[in-house]
């Protein structure tokens, strides 16, 4: 089986994409902004708009969608008005609930009431601690356990775009600024694996 084409909506610089490439897939990535530093394939447009037109589900093999978090985090409850920042996470599960491919969202743990995995950087040896929910839909590969956190020792994350936080989440070719936005490759690397595993099985 060749390398699986995947779409990685909301895609910001590249966090996720280095991970799924790295666990066997190929990436397009979208955005609304510009990205110059997103390592693959990127076309800027409105991820809703693209989830929305029917060519994307004969295009790719799984979707994979990050929306932006603020909506839902506790620190812009703390620190800001929620409702200055859009809810885009329920447009995007409404939508990929119509289509029929293998699919993953990533958000902040506060965003669901239950997720079908939280990962956390301990998790994988890296010395930050990030969690992130993770839901799937359309398979149903076992995945792989991972031993519980351990946050001793870990590097906060302070909201001031340090550069060395975003070189301990391993996207060392993005900016500080934009390292405060990304997951670790890591995360993505874990699922992908089990993703392309559901692939190979259905082909």
């Amino acid at each position: 089986m060749s390398r699986p084409l995947l779409l990685d909506l909301f895609c910001g610089a590249g966090g996720a994409a280095m991970g799924y490439h790295r666990a066997g897939f190929d990436v397009v990535g979208v955005d609304i902004k510009p990205q110059p530093r997103y390592p693959f394939g990127f076309w800027q447009l409105d991820a809703l708009d693209v989830l929305a037109d029917p060519a994307t589900a004969t295009t790719f093999a799984a979707i994979h969608a990050s929306p932006t978090c603020q909506h839902h985090a506790n620190v812009t409850g703390w620190r800001g008005n929620r409702d200055d920042h859009p809810d885009l996470l329920t447009p995007t599960l409404a939508l990929l609930a119509e289509i029929d491919m293998p699919w993953v969202v990533e958000n902040v743990p506060e965003a669901l009431p239950t997720w079908d995995y939280v990962l956390c950087g301990s998790q994988f040896g890296l010395k930050v601690k990030r969690h992130r929910g993770f839901r799937r839909g359309n398979w149903t590969t076992d995945l792989d356990l991972l031993p519980p956190c351990h946050h001793r020792g870990l590097l906060p994350f302070m909201h001031k775009g340090e550069r060395a936080y975003t070189d301990a989440l391993g996207c060392e070719w993005m900016s500080r600024d934009e390292g405060r936005q990304a997951i670790p490759p890591a995360y993505t690397e874990h699922i992908g694996r089990q993703l392309l595993e559901h692939l190979r099985a259905a082909a």
